[in-house]
């Protein structure tokens, strides 16, 4: 997980200057070595608005898995009709 993480900080930075920023983690020790890695700043918060985001992706995670979920029956065709 932890060079999937990398990958993704290394593209990240690419794209936006995240030289300041701070970024929220949850004890998840892949995200913390990655970001110890690349020289990025991050805090970890146990509750709070972190808690917000995942229950953000949690719900879009799961409706993206109703939907597949309804498709997974019929043609290709007609599913992107």
């Amino acid at each position: 997980m932890t060079v999937l993480t990398q990958t993704f900080l290394r593209e990240l930075r690419a794209k936006h200057d995240v030289s300041e920023a701070v970024f929220l983690t949850d004890h998840a020790y892949h995200l913390s070595v990655a970001l110890n890695r690349a020289g990025l700043r991050f805090q970890t918060i146990l509750h709070g608005n972190l808690n917000a985001v995942e229950r953000i992706f949690r719900e879009i995670k799961c409706r993206t898995s109703l939907l597949s979920n309804s498709f997974s029956h019929v043609d290709p065709a007609t599913a992107e009709t």
